[in-house]
């Protein structure tokens, strides 16, 4: 295996990129090699196999789309009750938004764990891991609600994520006076996060 770091990084961000376009069954080495500007091959010697690539894209992607340390200080230093809740809810907007190459990516792996039981159980562990560290910073943080709560928060930002980033005209005008996303995210938080 080549242990050039920086090709290596380069190569799963294009997997990223033929992944959100293609889907999982376009993501082959070649496409790979296209997509990075590099001789064909060239991917071929830095994974085992499509399974090590999916699961060091899926790595990449929790990195790129993670909240920004700097952002998250600055958020803390905010009283601890629902407006902070929903200012993490439009921070999560924002980077997916922002990163909606990365977060179709995303969702293509969800899709792609369906079919394969090796994917399905890392990724698995990889999302449930998200969804527990968010249940601990919550808790933590001393924010408003439990554990059930940030499960519905993210159910219901998930859904919201999901409509908004591949079929935005489904929400436009379903709740009046909401705008889309942000007066979405404002609702979410207002109906499943306790005040106080």
């Amino acid at each position: 295996m080549a242990s050039n770091p920086e090709r290596r990084a380069a190569l799963v961000d294009a997997g990223v990129e033929v992944l959100a376009r293609e889907g999982a069954r376009g993501l082959t080495f070649r496409a790979v090699d296209t997509e990075a500007a590099v001789p064909v091959g060239t991917a071929s010697n830095y994974f085992t196999g499509r399974d090590d690539l999916l699961r060091q894209i899926d790595v990449r992607l929790h990195e790129r789309l993670a909240p920004d340390p700097e952002k998250l200080a600055d958020l803390m230093t905010r009283p601890k009750d629902r407006l902070l809740v929903a200012a993490f809810m439009h921070d999560l907007m924002t980077r997916a938004t922002r990163d909606r190459t990365g977060y179709l990516a995303l969702l293509e792996m969800r899709l792609e764990a369906t079919r394969r039981p090796e994917l399905r159980a890392s990724f698995t562990e990889s999302v449930r891991g998200d969804l527990e560290y968010g249940m601990r910073f919550h808790r933590e943080a001393g924010l408003p609600g439990d554990d059930e709560t940030v499960a519905v928060l993210y159910l219901a930002m998930l859904g919201l994520l999901l409509e908004h980033l591949t079929l935005p005209d489904v929400l436009d005008g379903v709740l009046p006076g909401a705008s889309v996303p942000e007066g979405l995210v404002e609702r979410i938080v207002a109906t499943v996060v306790p005040e106080g």
